[in-house]
């Protein structure tokens, strides 16, 4: 059995749809999806661009790709565009995470929604990591200390960016700016708009409205690539030491108020 048949066979079974009521709603009789999915007979270019607009898949990726490891999960909706992303596997079964260069990572804005330019990425396999789609990122800047210039952050990719946590952590991509990683305040039901706040007090919050945010990948963990300097350890604790200070004192004011 080909790619091809395999795939109309799974994607069809992914919708829960019996052969006839797919064959109704590409308007093909029955016998010709029983035909294609036992691969007794090929596609027609007619029935592959309808298929092709029914599942919102591109028909080069349903001809070469294997699509039965695919999961609802994997169908990612960025825009207006449903994209397709599985979940990349190994010989045994286990999650691989694609790794975006750093020397490449300006060019992810322009391939971020591009199956070629995704599938040519570097893989690696994390076997502690909790279940969803994970990709790592480099980390550019120090407006995140003590997280160093150069490290990775493998994060998880978020399907409603709307479902973001306040405080939290994210590898934000948006039209403008592309890749960015800062902590997360949600403001889409007042604002509809997140606020991108540094953990490094030096560098300033900024606004993204939420229409201009292309993906939204949450922090799973870090990989650093260098050693830490003993005073950028120092450093860290006196960030640390001044945030949970400013915790305090809010909790303060509210007592006193």
């Amino acid at each position: 059995m080909t790619n091809l048949s395999k795939n109309i066979k799974h994607l069809r079974a992914l919708k829960k749809l019996t052969q006839e009521s797919l064959a109704e709603k590409l308007l093909v009789t029955r016998s010709r999806i029983s035909s294609y999915e036992e691969n007794r007979s090929s596609p027609t270019i007619d029935f592959l661009i309808d298929f092709s607009d029914y599942f919102k898949i591109q028909i080069d990726i349903l001809i070469r790709n294997d699509l039965t490891k695919a999961t609802d999960a994997s169908f990612i909706e960025v825009g207006n565009k449903r994209v397709l992303f599985p979940i990349t596997v190994d010989s045994d079964n286990e999650n691989l995470i694609e790794v975006v260069p750093a020397k490449a990572s300006a060019g992810y804005l322009l391939g971020y929604d591009d199956p070629e330019y995704i599938e040519q990425l570097e893989k690696i396999k994390l076997p502690f990591l909790p279940t969803g789609k994970h990709r790592a990122f480099p980390i550019k800047g120090d407006s995140m200390l003590p997280m160093k210039d150069g490290s990775y952050l493998v994060a998880e990719f978020v399907e409603d960016i709307k479902n973001a946590k306040s405080g939290h952590s994210y590898i934000v991509v948006t039209k403008d700016d592309g890749m960015t990683y800062k902590r997360v305040h949600n403001q889409v039901e007042e604002k509809q708009s997140f606020l991108l706040k540094p953990d490094n007090p030096t560098y300033h919050p900024y606004e993204v409205p939420i229409s201009e945010v292309l993906e939204l990948w949450k922090f799973t963990c870090s990989i650093n690539t260098q050693e830490y300097e003993e005073h950028e350890l120092k450093l860290s604790s006196i960030i640390s030491m001044f945030n949970d200070l400013g915790v305090e004192l809010e909790a303060l004011k509210k007592v006193v108020l």
